[in-house]
């Protein structure tokens, strides 16, 4: 691939769903799906919106280790990203990421308290396509 970094955004953009997996406390993996990123700088820095209350939220306050995978099932290709979350809840981070409906979500708006910010920081990655896998740097 001529730009690694652009083929794997545009397939990421494209994902409806993706999935995410935390640690929870007894050191086994919890994969979740989540709808699709909010923001995304490159492939380095992810942003999702979730519940507060949700278990992953807690798993991502005691462990922030995560892994979050994006698969095209269409040319059966994906891309595991490996890095950290941050649990954000500051007013800035909650307005970058809010989008018309989200009140579906979080009844009492931007502010609610049971609405937060998912940031991940990829570290390293792995692209799966044509049955082969390879190891991705992150910038």
């Amino acid at each position: 691939m001529r730009d690694i970094e652009k083929t794997i955004g545009k397939m990421i953009d494209k994902q409806s769903i993706c999935y995410i997996s935390s640690i929870d406390n007894e050191g086994f993996p919890n994969t979740k799906a989540m709808l699709k990123p909010r923001k995304r700088n490159g492939i380095k820095k992810i942003y999702f919106s979730t519940n507060t209350s949700s278990l992953k939220v807690q798993s991502f306050k005691d462990n922030p280790k995560a892994c979050v995978y994006f698969c095209d099932k269409r040319f059966y290709r994906g891309i595991m990203l490996k890095g950290t979350v941050e649990v954000l809840e500051d007013k800035e981070s909650k307005e970058m990421i809010w989008q018309f409906g989200d009140t579906m979500y979080y009844k009492k708006g931007v502010t609610d308290p049971d609405y937060c910010v998912l940031k991940f920081t990829s570290s390293s990655a792995r692209y799966y396509s044509n049955f082969k896998s390879e190891d991705i740097e992150i910038q």
